[in-house]
C-alpha cells in the first residue's frame, strides 16, 4: 500500500511539474504500461526510450508511459490479455502464433491486440563456446549434450528458440540440456563456465553479447551461422524469418560477418486503449526518430518505409489513420475488422 501511495504521489508531482491542471489530471490523465523483456537485450532499452519520449512530448496532453521488464513476448501477450500492460513489444513469431491460434496457441486464437508499428529486426544470436564449435552453424547444437540457456520460461526467446531448433531436428532436452535464464544471467553463466551457450535474440548490437565478447574474447566464443537451406526449413511454417548479416566489428574482436536470421519485432496495443491516444503516440514516435536513435542503434531501422513491413497482425485504427495520412498504402490483411 505504501509503495502505491509513493508511486501515486510521484505521478502527481510529475504532472504538476509539466503544468497540468487538476482538471486534466482528474478527467484525462492516462499512464500507459509498456511491457518489454529482460535487461541485457534490446526490448527493454527501446521500451524505456519510447516511454521517455511519450512522457516528454505528450504529458501536457495527459498521456504518460512506464516501461516494465518482463519475460518477453510470451508473458507480454498474457499481460495484454490481463490488462496489466497496455502496449507491448512482441516478436513477429509470437504475434503470428497468438493471433492465428497456431503453435503454442493451437486452437486458441488471441484476438485482443493489434499492431502499432514495426520496430526493428529481432536477430537470432545463438552463442557457443568456441571449443564446442565444429562447423560454425546452428547444427553444432545437434548432439551437443551440454547445458544451454534457451531463455526465461514463458519468454519469446524460449518460444522462438524451440521453434527454430525443432524445425531443424534439434531436440531441447536431448541434444541440448535446457537452462532457463535471462540475457545477462545467461552471459554470466557462460563466462563462469556453468553453461556452454545461450539463445539471446535481439537487435544488434546486443548489450549482453557485447559483454560476452569483451569479457571472453572472440577466440573463445562464437555466434552461430545459418545456411540458406536451414533458413528455408525454419521459415516454412510461419513465414516470418529472413536473412540477416551481422557486419564485422559489431562485437568486440568480431572479424567476420555472421550469417544469421531475423524476424520482425513490433509494438502492439491491447483493445480498449483509446485510438486517439494510439494515433498521438504513433505520430510522436515518427516525428522524433532521432531521439530514439540516440538511445539505441536498433531503432535506425525504424522509418515510415518500414513501419508496416512484416507485421503479422492487423493495425490498430489509430495507427492506420496516421499511416494513411502519411501516404502509406495499407494491405487489406492489416486493416482491423
Amino acid at each position: 500500500m505504501l509503495k502505491r501511495i509513493v508511486v501515486f504521489i510521484s505521478l502527481v508531482a510529475f504532472l504538476i511539474g509539466f503544468g497540468l491542471s487538476s482538471n486534466v489530471f482528474a478527467k484525462k490523465y492516462r499512464n500507459y504500461v509498456i511491457a518489454t523483456a529482460t535487461p541485457g537485450g534490446t526490448y527493454y532499452p527501446v521500451g524505456v526510450a519510447i516511454a521517455t519520449l511519450i512522457n516528454i512530448k505528450l504529458a501536457k496532453k495527459g498521456i504518460t508511459a512506464t516501461a516494465i521488464t518482463s519475460a518477453g513476448s510470451g508473458e507480454n501477450i498474457q499481460l495484454l490479455k490481463n490488462k496489466e500492460a497496455d502496449f507491448a513489444i512482441l516478436q513477429g513469431l509470437f504475434g503470428s502464433m497468438a493471433y492465428s491460434g497456431k503453435g503454442l496457441y493451437e486452437g486458441k486464437p488471441q484476438r485482443f491486440f493489434y499492431a502499432v508499428t514495426a520496430l526493428w529486426p529481432n536477430v537470432e544470436h545463438f552463442s557457443l563456446l568456441k571449443k564446442y564449435v565444429k562447423t560454425g552453424n546452428i547444427m553444432d547444437l545437434k548432439g551437443l549434450h551440454e547445458r544451454f540457456s534457451i531463455g526465461k520460461r514463458g519468454s519469446g526467446t524460449e518460444g522462438s528458440g524451440k521453434t527454430i531448433l525443432s524445425a531443424l531436428g534439434i531436440s531441447v532436452g536431448k541434444d541440448i540440456y535446457p537452462v532457463y535464464l535471462g540475457y545477462n544471467a545467461s552471459i554470466d553463466a557462460m563466462i563462469n563456465g556453468r553453461i556452454v551457450g545461450a539463445n539471446t535474440p535481439a537487435g544488434p548490437p546486443v548489450a549482453a553479447i557485447t559483454r560476452l565478447f569483451a569479457k571472453m574474447g572472440a577466440d573463445k566464443v562464437a555466434v552461430l551461422n545459418f545456411t540458406d537451406e536451414q533458413l528455408e526449413k525454419i521459415d516454412s511454417k510461419y513465414d516470418v524469418w529472413f536473412r540477416y548479416v551481422i557486419k564485422p566489428g559489431t562485437y568486440p574482436g568480431q572479424k567476420k560477418p555472421i550469417y544469421t536470421i531475423a524476424q520482425p519485432n513490433f509494438l502492439a496495443v491491447r483493445e480498449g486503449v483509446p485510438q486517439e491516444d494510439v494515433y498521438l503516440i504513433v505520430k510522436t514516435i515518427y516525428e522524433n526518430l532521432p531521439f530514439l536513435r540516440n538511445i539505441h542503434k536498433a531503432t535506425y531501422y525504424m522509418s515510415l518505409d518500414n513501419a508496416i513491413k512484416g507485421l503479422p497482425v492487423p493495425l490498430a485504427e489509430g495507427a492506420a489513420k496516421y499511416y494513411k495520412e502519411k501516404g502509406l498504402k495499407i494491405p487489406k490483411k492489416l486493416l482491423a475488422k
